[in-house]
């Protein structure tokens, strides 16, 4: 099953199951309030698809945004080593935060804030918590997650780096993409067999599998818990392949105009433009 939020013609935004090409009305207001719902939740999305009362004439949003925080995990695929030889593999998961004010959905404009900024893209699979979790193990921890979409962590590269500021650089306005969908957890069989791509302008900058991250679902969830509380609607990315600006020869950031397409491919691909804040 897939929501969206969208928001309607009459001003109203509403949580709805998408099906195909259409949405279908749900009772819900926000993706929390579905995750707090709990089993009741889920069987007002199973009514809401009996009944098909579909939405005309909607804007999509983000499906989450009102997350307690969100959790990004920073070199966590194999083939880093492909574009910068001297990368050092994290032992253990290496996590850093985006501000959820950084949120925005489909379409909305990543807003570049300087004229020499270094804005980069970055592809990611993200899954939000459907349940609070502590100290969660392994062979428990998907049991926790309530479903998958699409993550773009648009990061800011003179920022990030300097004075290692890298809350700044990863978390100013609009640079946290969310959508299109939010596919539910027990429609995944397996979230380490998903295919990430990112496009600008059409052209292909990243390709590749979630089977090549070092630290699989499972292992953060395990790894953040640990530390850290996870609450239901928070949102946790799971890193990016090989093929950002950054290490690109040489390298190439964001410019206005340019639209910017990150994928995975069982869950849809989220679009948006990019403009100037100047």
């Amino acid at each position: 099953m897939r929501l969206v939020k969208v928001k309607t013609q009459e001003g109203d935004t509403i949580v709805g199951v998408k099906n195909n090409d259409l949405v279908f009305s749900t009772p819900y207001r926000s993706v929390l309030e579905v995750i707090l719902a709990g089993d009741e939740g889920l069987a007002n999305l199973e009514r809401a698809m009996e009944m098909q009362q579909s939405i005309d004439g909607y804007r999509m949003l983000a499906p989450v945004d009102t997350p307690s925080k969100i959790l990004c995990s920073g070199i966590n695929y194999k083939n880093h080593k492909d574009e910068n030889p001297g990368a050092v593999f994290p032992k253990k998961p290496s996590v850093f935060s985006k501000l959820p004010s950084s949120i925005i959905g489909p379409d909305d404009p990543i807003v570049l804030p300087y004229p020499d900024c270094q804005v980069d893209y970055e592809v990611e699979l993200a899954f939000v918590i459907g349940k609070q979790a502590k100290e969660v193990v392994r062979g428990e921890a998907l049991d926790y997650v309530f479903g998958y979409t699409v993550l773009n962590d648009v990061s800011g590269r003179d920022l990030q780096f300097e004075l290692q500021h890298e809350t700044i650089g990863k978390g100013l306005d609009t640079f946290c993409p969310i959508g299109p969908e939010l596919v539910l957890a027990h429609d995944f069989l397996d979230p380490a067999e998903l295919h990430v791509t990112s496009y600008v302008n059409g052209e292909i900058r990243q390709d590749s599998s979630t089977k090549e991250m070092l630290f699989d679902v499972p292992a953060l969830i395990e790894n953040l818990s640990r530390y850290i509380t996870l609450l239901p609607g928070d949102i946790v990315s799971t890193g990016t392949p090989a093929g950002v600006g950054l290490f690109r020869k040489p390298p190439v950031f964001l410019k206005p105009g340019d639209l910017v397409e990150v994928e995975v491919r069982e869950i849809g691909r989220l679009r948006n433009p990019v403009v100037a804040n100047w």
